[in-house]
């Protein structure tokens, strides 16, 4: 049975009705037996006047490992890493995640998710995805007589 962590992430400030649908998608993830592990990458979501960003800590993590997908203004990243396994070794700290993780993340229907972009580096994985042009704050000159 695949097991994994789900949590959606919605921006700071969202209302209650879009809290309710967040808790609903949950449980519905969780029906499908995709929940019930101790483990999720930290993470960061924030946009600016050109776009959306999230980012998560992947550390040791291969791109391959790890699978972006868009659907219904919801970014789905997912991952699954083998534990290394050897007999011969006692462990005394285990902190860096491996196993199998999903994080979800409401995004706003402003962005254009056609022409997003990801970056791992330094262990971080930055998931871009830029403003569509209406929705950029333009400035407005004010003519005088």
């Amino acid at each position: 049975m695949t097991s994994y962590h789900a949590a959606l992430v919605a921006p700071i400030g969202q209302d209650s009705f879009d809290r309710q649908i967040d808790r609903l998608l949950e449980e519905a993830v969780s029906a499908f037996g995709v929940s019930g592990i101790a483990w999720a990458p930290a993470s960061n979501a924030w946009e600016d006047d050109n776009g959306f960003y999230v980012q998560v800590a992947l550390p040791g993590w291969e791109p391959q490992d790890v699978t972006l997908e868009v659907a219904k203004h919801v970014l789905s990243i997912k991952g699954e890493r083998k534990e290394q396994s050897d007999s011969a070794r006692t462990v005394h700290v285990k902190e860096i995640g491996d196993g199998r993780f999903m994080r979800l993340f409401r995004l706003p229907t402003y962005i254009d998710s056609e022409k997003a972009s990801a970056v791992q580096k330094n262990g971080l994985l930055t998931v871009t995805f830029p403003k569509r042009e209406e929705a950029k704050s333009r400035r407005i000159m004010i003519e005088g007589t």
